[in-house]
């Protein structure tokens, strides 16, 4: 157990049968009441962010999370197959678990959270930035836009769809963000 005294950014508590990340808190002393903190909380789970208020010096569980390093083998009807890069152990986890699965292609350095007391894996985390091969996409043509942002669809190597600017062609590899699979940038040869 831990008071509010002792939060610190990063610090993983349980709250609503859920584990949250504290990303930001504020120790608020108002000039009439009682003092309390503001938090910004990240599920662990879903990644979904919330903002709380608990009351100064109110008790709450603390979780520890641990971040293992794994590499993606494949996925087939049973899940997502990864192997730790350490230990060679295999593991297999389901799609919900899995943070853009359609960015995820053989040989990718992934980290995966489990919980320390249950040992259950929590959520597959890709890297920032994933780069990828361009299967096909339509060919750009020269004035055939009205703005300077236009976008066309692409493939990529794993399947996924992503809107890429119209002097992207076919074979090309592009960086992707993972956190919300927009284009970033091309990359050179």
């Amino acid at each position: 157990m831990a008071s509010t005294a002792d939060f610190k950014n990063g610090m993983t508590i349980k709250y609503n049968n859920d584990l949250f990340s504290i990303v930001e808190f504020q120790h608020v002393k108002p000039g009439k009441g009682a003092a309390f903190v503001r938090t910004k909380l990240k599920s662990v789970t879903t990644g979904k962010v919330i903002e709380n208020t608990f009351p100064s010096g109110a008790k709450v569980e603390t979780a520890r999370i641990e971040r293992r390093p794994y590499q993606f083998l494949y996925n087939d009807d049973m899940g997502y197959h990864f192997m730790h890069t350490e230990t060679f152990e295999q593991i297999s986890l389901p799609e919900e678990l899995i943070h853009a699965p359609k960015l995820l292609k053989e040989s990718e350095q992934v980290e995966i959270l489990f919980h320390d007391e249950t040992e259950e894996p929590l959520r597959c985390e890709l890297p920032q930035f994933v780069v990828l091969e361009i299967t096909y996409t339509e060919p750009g043509v020269k004035g055939d836009t009205t703005s300077t942002t236009a976008l066309k669809p692409a493939t990529l190597e794993t399947g996924a769809e992503v809107k890429v600017p119209l002097f992207i062609n076919n074979h090309e590899k592009i960086k992707i963000d993972t956190r919300d699979g927009s284009y970033v940038e091309r990359i050179k040869k």
